[in-house]
């Protein structure tokens, strides 16, 4: 190769318009080649495996003319299943579940692109354009994001959470508040931007970003606490009253399914949302778990040492990792958030290693060990001869959350590094 190629070569990777395109075309071809179809054996296609079919299930209650918050409550906050029922009301006689599933296809891709920009210009601000863009291609060539958003809708969530960092990061506050408290209507998670805040910003800009933040995810609830307020509430507790899943809570417990709410029939009955069915009630309660998790995030709070942009981003990083640490359950998709913010803080070949790692992890146990429990007796319960190595995966999941946020804490106890110019 000489001299003229590798500079070529240079200019082709650091070109945005070749990464999007590739990454785009990618996952068009994706959705193409392995439509979303429903057939009588079960659901095949890019979505398989996935909460899709769940989803489409909920929203095509709308056909009797039952909608989200008013006639069913969401196990989740109102933007995506809102979106999911005005998606299949809007098709009309054309509705059935691959046209619907690849249009929130389609509108999960926007959002993954946004994520990608948002990985290269944090990335930018973070180290410098050069790093920026090789961030950016990391996260393109990631499979877990590529999976998970025909799966689900974390891609939605975590843009709002990595919008609302660049933006905080270029000290636009009141953006984004307004940008966090979109994606706190998607899902609660970014909420926890907030704790950075109070730790990065003076009170009362603290304050400040609190309200904005509040206010706009108040102009959505505020209306469906008028429509049906029994349903509302309903589904901004229904999460956190579920029993353990998927956790080394859920070993201690011994309730081995997934977290999963009931049918789909249950979502018309209020009083379903927090059954425990036939699952344990916490050894360790939620309140101790919480304490625990407060007193070492606040610990974390006040000997935290690096102020700059990557100390912020490291203490949003822990912040999310203590919290799903001390959560009853664990969810596959939630990866989706720690792999961007492990590579921001990370940006070395230990970084893109441990988020491969979490990968294999994550898939192993679902759908690889999850969809054989099926064949078991009771099914979708994990026993028998697959009990032992889903236990192990558990076990190891944790400690490498636990690793990663020991890694971010001595990041936050280094000494601050002078700012890139952007």
């Amino acid at each position: 190769m000489n001299r003229d190629d590798s500079l070529n070569l240079g200019q082709l990777l650091g070109d945005l318009r070749v990464l999007l395109f590739l990454y785009i075309s990618f996952r068009l071809i994706m959705i193409l080649a392995y439509q979303p179809i429903l057939t009588d054996f079960g659901e095949q296609g890019v979505g398989t495996s996935g909460d899709r079919l769940y989803h489409y299930q909920l929203a095509s209650l709308s056909e009797d003319g039952n909608l989200p918050f008013r006639d069913w409550w969401s196990e989740f906050p109102p933007v995506w299943f809102i979106t999911t029922t005005a998606t299949y009301l809007m098709l009309g006689e054309n509705i059935n579940y691959t046209s619907w599933s690849m249009v929130l296809g389609i509108l999960m891709l926007v959002f993954e692109v946004g994520n990608l920009l948002m990985m290269r210009r944090i990335g930018t601000i973070l180290y410098g354009k050069n790093t920026g863009m090789a961030l950016a291609w990391v996260y393109a060539v990631s499979v877990a994001p590529a999976i998970f958003m025909w799966w689900n809708f974390d891609s939605m969530m975590t843009f709002f959470f990595l919008f609302g960092l660049s933006l905080l990061l270029q000290k636009k506050e009141a953006q984004s508040a307004v940008a966090i408290g979109i994606g706190v209507l998607v899902k609660f998670v970014p909420a926890l931007l907030l704790g950075a805040v109070i730790r990065f910003r003076s009170v009362k800009q603290s304050i400040i970003y609190g309200v904005v933040a509040v206010v706009t995810v108040a102009v959505v609830y505020v209306p469906l606490l008028g429509v049906n307020a029994e349903m509302t509430m309903v589904s901004l507790t229904s999460q956190f009253e579920k029993a353990s899943y998927q956790s080394v809570w859920a070993l201690i417990d011994g309730n081995y399914t997934t977290g999963n709410f009931g049918s789909v029939e249950s979502h018309f009955f209020p009083d379903q949302a927090g059954l425990l069915d036939d699952k344990n009630p916490p050894v360790v309660p939620s309140w101790l778990r919480l304490g625990v998790a407060g007193l070492i995030g606040l610990f974390v709070f006040l000997r935290t040492k690096r102020l700059d942009n990557i100390g912020l981003v490291a203490f949003v990083g822990i912040t999310l990792l203590i919290f799903y640490l001390q959560s009853q359950g664990w969810s596959p998709q939630w990866i989706t958030q720690i792999i961007p913010l492990t590579l921001l803080v990370f940006p070395t070949r230990t970084g893109v290693l441990v988020t491969v790692l979490l990968s294999l992890l994550a898939f192993a146990e679902y759908p690889f060990l999850w969809i054989r429990t099926g064949d078991l007796d009771p099914p979708g319960v994990m026993g028998g001869a697959l009990f032992m190595p889903w236990a192990l995966i558990v076990i190891m999941r944790t400690l490498l959350l636990v690793g990663i946020a020991v890694a971010f804490y001595r990041k936050l106890r280094q000494e601050p590094i002078p700012e890139i110019e952007v």
